[in-house]
């Protein structure tokens, strides 16, 4: 096999540059990927940045990857030469351990992070197992579906896990990366749907992508005035928060979920959680099979993350352009190697 051409961080916080390495022989179960297009996530700046712990260099980041399928395993299962397929978070797990066997690859103990031990998506190819090379339904724009593979599973696994009805009155605290298309979701969904948001500048692009209400996430005075208005809260930042004024936006019985990673001890006191049967949760990315029925519920309600492309060769600017704060909502890199 020919070497693999990508972009490797050699330092921590250090600028991407050229670089090739041998993948070895295909394995067995697996598919190798010809990259089209590649989301950037904060995960990836965050391996960059060994903001999460210690990385390994060099970094190939990129674990939002669009593409056809140009090779095939032996054992490859239901996939083609050429299919269109999308892989996220995780390109491998054990397929054998209670988890795997029941549908939850995500939570398997030798799951695979598609960046972390190997190298990622910021590559003319890229390797997965075949169950984690999700086929990509027609009339999603492959330019755009990329950041579904991360951010819309991550955020679409919430309303599956807790059996979330078109009835409910769904909160997304943050309208960001992760934030934006969950509010999309949540329409869609058939939920009155509220957008917590920092920034006044974001108060009407909320309601743009989908959001009935907004309330500010840093004003005491609109959170009380919130309060008990939810049954379902999800939390899509991973900033330091008011915990307990968010968890008193929820009715009795309502649910807090976090997918955002907080990095920070998170003080929040436990009588609201007790006293009003509410409940404090979080959710890592999701199997395949939920990847593929978000892919579907994308698919037939035409939602799409709102992305910023750029060259694959300009993928420092593009890291910029993230750490400024300035994309809206994602930033997508085109392969042109």
């Amino acid at each position: 096999m020919p070497a693999i051409r990508a972009y490797a961080a050699h330092t921590a916080g250090g600028p991407l540059q050229p670089f090739e390495f041998d993948p070895g022989p295909l394995g067995d179960e697996d598919v190798e990927i010809t990259v089209e297009h590649c989301g950037i996530c904060h995960s990836d700046l965050a391996m960059i940045d060994s903001e999460w712990f210690p990385a390994s260099y060099p970094l190939v980041p990129g674990h939002e990857v669009v593409g056809r399928i140009t090779a095939l395993g032996a054992h490859a299962k239901g996939r083609q030469i050429g299919q269109r397929v999308g892989v996220g978070w995780h390109s491998s797990s054990c397929t054998h351990c209670d988890f795997c066997l029941g549908g939850e690859q995500h939570l398997c103990g030798k799951r695979q992070p598609t960046l972390i031990g190997r190298h990622g998506g910021f590559a003319d190819r890229l390797r997965a197992h075949w169950s984690w090379a999700v086929p990509l339904p027609g009339g999603l724009d492959p330019a755009a579906a990329g950041p579904l593979m991360c951010g819309g599973g991550t955020v679409f696994l919430p309303f599956v896990l807790h059996a979330i009805k078109p009835t409910d009155r769904v909160g997304v605290v943050g309208i960001g990366g992760l934030g934006h298309i969950a509010v999309k979701f949540a329409r869609a969904w058939g939920c009155e749907v509220t957008a917590f948001t920092s920034s006044a500048s974001k108060r009407d692009e909320a309601l743009a992508l989908g959001a009935h209400k907004t309330v500010s996430s840093v004003d005491k005075a609109e959170l009380k005035a919130a309060a008990g208005s939810l049954d379902f809260l999800l939390i899509t930042v991973g900033a330091a928060l008011h915990w307990d004024a968010l968890l008193a936006t929820l009715a009795p019985k309502g649910r807090m979920h976090l997918v955002g990673v907080v990095t920070e001890a998170m003080a929040l006191k436990s009588g609201g959680l007790l006293s009003w049967q509410k409940g404090l949760s979080a959710s890592p990315t999701p199997p395949p099979s939920v990847l593929k029925t978000m892919l579907d519920f994308s698919a037939r309600h035409r939602i799409l993350p709102q992305v910023e492309r750029f060259p694959m060769s300009r993928v420092n600017d593009a890291l910029d352009h993230l750490r400024s704060g300035k994309a809206r909502y994602r930033v997508v890199l085109d392969a042109d190697f």
